[in-house]
């Protein structure tokens, strides 16, 4: 896979970004191209600034180039020629594109290029019908030849002049495909990223995990903190929420930990890997627990669970994972819920790929665990329990696994990770859910090639689990593809031992690319 971070387009709309902008335009048109004055700040905020639309171009979280587009008249063009309507075509719908700037670095054609890509696209998105420029003479070739026409006479200082230029919208079209001609060669390989853990993640969130630390003690990073568990709450319908540095596992353990203050017996459903993990999870607190355990990707039946309860009248709590991750397999959440307020049993959940992946009320459930990574779509590290009451401290337990310490902290009772902290907030802004109807089409296509697919569409969105044939080999399908850039769930031994692939459709992953990876798979297979 290419980790070189990748560069990508959008419209700046945060304070930190037009500070970026305020200081590459000073590095352009200042010190660069002599047209303003120097000044201390190094900064220059453009005249029309207000009225700017910016199209930048980002890497990790620097700004590496811009472009400005304004549709308001009077133009820069008009200031300086006088009106410019008789230059433009009869009923034009005109924009002014300004202040192109690639940062030297990235000077050559993928960016420059990129830029006025998006700019043209949103010229017609917008219906403007001719796009105006004033481009440097020494561009001015180039300009040509992506389909601008020069109109009156130069403009511009002695050392900095420019051409004036205009793009109609009969040539926008063959100027898109110019512009993706012209940076096909530069294109970075395919790649995608279709594994439960880590996932592919908006550049936002890439952006917030880079931003400098702050101290877990700080008001700063305590405010961020307690806003993260009041969204989190929001999503969930849990009453508590805390989260420590860790994976699934740790926050199962601290679950685990709750459990073995209750007492009583317990109960543990499970039909996969993940299932039987709570339950070895269970053995080694040496909880007193019935393990109901079905076959690998058998169907939960209800009242089977409620028979088992009845025959156990000391079962105080139940213990399962929602999503089972090693087959997409969802539990039926509300039955259970029903099911455990009916008996006065508290419900407790392993949610870690169902929480993000598929809307879930988790009210009215004890405890559940959840992470930073997987259908949240940010980077792995932070452990969640989401918690209906409220918890004491107890010393009896390890400090560490004692959820009561992190709820009397009101934020966290040890060291903690801003950037994790801040990627997660990100995060939870730009998420969507997975589309099921997009899941349930990627699941008819690999059905309709032949291929066999755990479950149905009431499994979840997130996850695909595909059981090969046993002439083909898994390690080979999967070496395959990532040779190709194309990620898959395939090295876990539980995948390895049953022969078994999975899609996971998680974090930001994009439909189109998703598409071509399933075309590659489905060659891949057919070709083994």
């Amino acid at each position: 896979m290419n980790n070189k971070p990748s560069i990508y387009y959008k419209i700046a709309d945060s304070q930190e970004e037009m500070e970026q902008i305020h200081r590459l335009n000073y590095e352009t048109f200042v010190e660069e191209i002599p047209q303003h004055d120097k000044s201390q700040e190094q900064r220059l905020v453009d005249r029309f600034h207000e009225e700017n639309t910016y199209w930048i171009a980002k890497q990790d979280n620097r700004l590496i180039g811009m472009v400005a587009l304004r549709g308001i008249r009077p133009f820069s063009l008009d200031q300086k020629l006088g009106a410019v309507d008789h230059y433009l075509p009869d009923d034009a719908k005109p924009c002014e594109v300004r202040l192109l700037s690639v940062r030297r670095e990235y000077r050559g054609k993928r960016v420059f290029f990129g830029l006025l890509q998006q700019v043209v696209a949103s010229c017609l998105q917008q219906d403007y019908t001719c796009v105006l420029i004033s481009g440097t003479v020494r561009q001015a070739r180039l300009y040509r030849h992506i389909g601008f026409k020069p109109f009156g006479p130069l403009i511009g200082t002695e050392n900095a002049k420019y051409q004036p230029m205009l793009l109609t919208k009969e040539y926008f079209t063959s100027a898109g495909k110019l512009f993706d001609q012209m940076t096909q060669v530069e294109k970075e390989p395919f790649s995608i990223r279709l594994l439960p853990g880590p996932v592919s993640m908006h550049p936002k969130v890439e952006e917030a995990w880079a931003m400098p630390a702050t101290s877990h003690r700080s008001d700063s990073f305590c405010k961020e903190i307690s806003s993260l568990q009041m969204e989190l709450k929001q999503l969930t319908g849990a009453t508590h929420v805390q989260l420590a540095i860790g994976t699934g596992t740790l926050a199962n353990e601290l679950i685990a930990a709750q459990l073995s203050r209750l007492g009583g017996k317990g109960l543990i459903l499970s039909n996969g890997e993940f299932g039987e993990r709570l339950a070895e999870q269970a053995k080694r607190w040496q909880l007193d627990v019935l393990h109901m355990q079905k076959r690998w990707d058998e169907p939960l039946v209800v009242n089977e669970v409620e028979e088992l309860v009845k025959q156990h009248p000391d079962i105080r709590w139940l213990w399962t994972v929602h999503c089972e991750t090693s087959t997409g397999y969802l539990y039926p959440l509300e039955e259970l819920k029903s099911l455990c307020e009916q008996q006065e049993i508290r419900l407790c959940l392993d949610a870690c790929s169902s929480f993000g992946t598929v809307p879930s009320d988790f009210s009215n459930v004890y405890m559940a665990s959840a992470v930073s990574g997987k259908g949240l779509g940010s980077y792995p590290g932070l452990a969640i329990v989401l918690h209906q009451d409220s918890v004491s401290p107890d010393a009896s337990l390890p400090a560490y696994l004692d959820l009561g310490l992190y709820e009397k902290s009101g934020t966290v009772p040890f060291t903690h990770s801003s950037n994790s902290v801040s990627a997660l907030q990100a995060a939870i802004t730009h998420h969507r859910f997975p589309d099921p109807l997009f899941a349930t089409e990627i699941r008819n296509r690999l059905t309709d090639a032949g291929l066999e697919v755990l479950g149905h569409d009431r499994y979840s969105p997130g996850i695909l689990t595909i059981a090969l044939p046993s002439k083909i080999e898994a390690r080979a399908v999967g070496d395959a593809l990532k040779a190709k850039g194309i990620e898959i769930s395939y090295e876990s031994d539980y995948l390895l031992k049953r022969n078994w692939i999975q899609i996971a459709l998680m974090g930001d992953v994009n439909p189109l690319k998703v598409k071509k990876a399933i075309t590659e798979l489905i060659k891949t297979l057919m070709s083994a």
